[in-house]
């Protein structure tokens, strides 16, 4: 089996690399050698590797930049999947791709399922939206993954950003009124490879799923969270978990329009792989300690 891996540079891409390696040879252009932007060079990759498995994991994950960066947003999110989807169609290749819960409306508590009406509240969210129906539409062998606020102990994300600011202040003010599961990269690749095993042996169906940890947090239980544990794990920060102040939303505005609940329901993968899937703070513990090597 031959398997591409786009956007192999970023938190999640790393991750796959690691995790898909027993499947077969795993081949995964960097930024340098393919612009994703450019379809023409895309279809050269295709013809060049001819792929059996395509995991997509390259994005336009700038929300904001995004509302001013509209083409090329929608390359990546949605014209770029809809390319890998003919190609599968036309090779009878397989394809995975992973989304998000900026697709849905980000109102109520009620955990969204992968039958929830959509209404994207950003550019950003549009675009992915649009990837997502081009696959579905497609009618090709895919696996669709909707995850949340991804993190990992390499890049930059949110947990990195905190521990940085921790080390550097005294007291922060954190957004409290927008609730997920923080996800952590090696979780979405290591459920990736249980998937790809299961969809190869027709135990999972094709179609559309919830990745993210159980459980929910805000940013701002998510930032005391990290600071914990990261004393725990001997760290020396200037900010204590209870000098964190949470603040609303409307306190820190954006040029795109964050989901105040981006809440999922996990129960339809689960079933259909058989696992139940780890908490979020059993999932941080594991990150940190990779990002802070401890022993």
């Amino acid at each position: 089996m031959t398997v591409l891996i786009l956007g192999g540079n970023g938190q999640v891409g790393f991750e796959l690399q690691r995790a898909l390696a027993p499947l077969g040879k795993c081949v995964s252009p960097g930024r340098q050698s393919l612009d994703l932007q450019d379809a023409d060079a895309v279809a050269r990759v295709l013809a060049t590797f001819q792929p059996t498995l395509i995991v997509n994991a390259a994005a336009w994950t700038a929300v904001d930049a995004a509302e001013s960066s509209r083409d090329e947003a929608f390359r990546l999110n949605a014209a770029l999947p809809a390319q890998l989807a003919d190609y599968c169609a036309s090779a009878s290749a397989r394809l995975i791709h992973y989304s998000s819960d900026y697709v849905y409306p980000g109102n109520g508590e009620t955990p969204w399922r992968e039958s929830s009406e959509t209404a994207p509240l950003s550019l950003y969210g549009e675009s992915k939206l649009a990837g997502d129906e081009a696959i579905l539409a497609s009618g090709v062998d895919a696996l669709i993954f909707r995850t949340s606020w991804v993190y990992s102990a390499r890049g930059h994300n949110f947990m990195k950003t905190m521990l940085r600011l921790a080390r550097e202040r005294e007291a922060l003010s954190i957004v409290g009124d927008q609730i997920g599961a923080p996800t952590p990269a090696r979780l979405i690749a290591d459920v990736t490879l249980l998937a790809v095993k299961a969809r190869m042996d027709e135990r999972l169906p094709a179609g559309l799923y919830h990745l993210a940890p159980r459980g929910e947090t805000s940013w701002h239980g998510f930032a005391q969270a990290i600071f914990r544990q990261a004393e725990a794990f001997g760290e020396t920060l200037r900010v204590q978990p209870d000098q964190v102040a949470s603040i609303p939303t409307a306190n820190y505005p954006t040029p795109a329009q964050r989901p105040l609940n981006s809440r999922l329901a996990l129960e339809k993968l689960e079933q259909g792989l058989g696992i139940t899937l780890p908490d979020w703070e059993s999932q941080l513990q594991l990150t940190l300690s990779e990002l802070l090597d401890v022993a």
